[in-house]
């Protein structure tokens, strides 16, 4: 049995297990997105507050008083570019607020109903190895804090060369869709940055369907994100997102 198989039917084997206990989750963790928890663990007010309903309010308060071009905001989003391509798939930027960044891909326009994402976010006071660890140790602790069943975690040893890197994998089950999410922290530029690719299913009782997918995408995906190297510079995502 070679390494990506084995590593997949543990974690699927354990993911049958968590997806089962959350079928019971309860309604009022139901707004907590992992889109809010991987950020900056250090802006309280980005994970306490659901994004898209806070995005809602700020669009709908900067257009009463004039302050902000919706336009602009959505700008690339409409011109139907992709930022990037991820694992063969074209992403399109949909939304960003300080230093998170969201991108779906073509047809998955709904924020509140979509089925891949991309997040990136963007640690500006982590410069080095020691910081980056202290991030995504702070984002595996809002996981947990947060109902996440962590499947799996581990690192990439650092090199002369580069320094290490980080992976979770985390799962929310939610009333009516699961969330499965893979984070990769790393350096990139000298800033430290979690990338993360989640997956939702939608509906009720959907524990194998998840299951399925992961025996059949997991590796693969966790794979793809870890040997990405055309991750966007955090300069580039700050300029575009103006």
């Amino acid at each position: 049995m070679d390494e990506d198989h084995e590593r997949s039917c543990e974690v699927r084997s354990h993911l049958n297990h968590e997806l089962r206990k959350l079928s019971s989750a309860t309604p009022a963790a139901s707004n907590l997105l992992t889109k809010n928890l991987d950020a900056d663990p250090d802006e309280a007010n980005r994970t306490k507050t659901v994004k898209i309903h806070a995005l809602r309010i700020l669009v709908a308060l900067a257009i009463a008083c004039g302050l902000l071009d919706a336009e602009q905001t959505r700008a690339a989003a409409e011109s139907g570019k992709s930022a990037f391509v991820f694992d063969g798939v074209g992403y399109l930027r949909r939304w960003s607020m300080n230093h998170q960044h969201e991108f779906t891909p073509e047809g998955q326009e709904d924020l509140e109903k979509w089925s891949d994402m991309i997040t990136i976010n963007v640690y500006p006071d982590a410069h080095d190895g020691e910081a980056l660890a202290t991030k995504a140790n702070a984002v595996l602790e809002n996981y947990k804090s947060h109902k996440g069943q962590v499947l799996r975690t581990s690192s990439v040893p650092r090199t002369p060369k580069q320094p290490a890197e980080h992976f979770i994998a985390v799962v929310f089950g939610r009333p009516n869709f699961i969330e499965l999410a893979f984070a990769r922290f790393q350096l990139v530029d000298g800033l430290g940055c979690s990338i993360v690719y989640s997956h939702r299913i939608y509906g009720e009782k959907i524990s194998d369907q998840m299951s399925a997918w992961l025996k059949d995408n997991g590796a693969e995906k966790e794979k793809a994100l870890m040997e990405w190297n055309e991750i966007p510079s955090p300069a580039s995502l700050n300029k575009a997102s103006g």
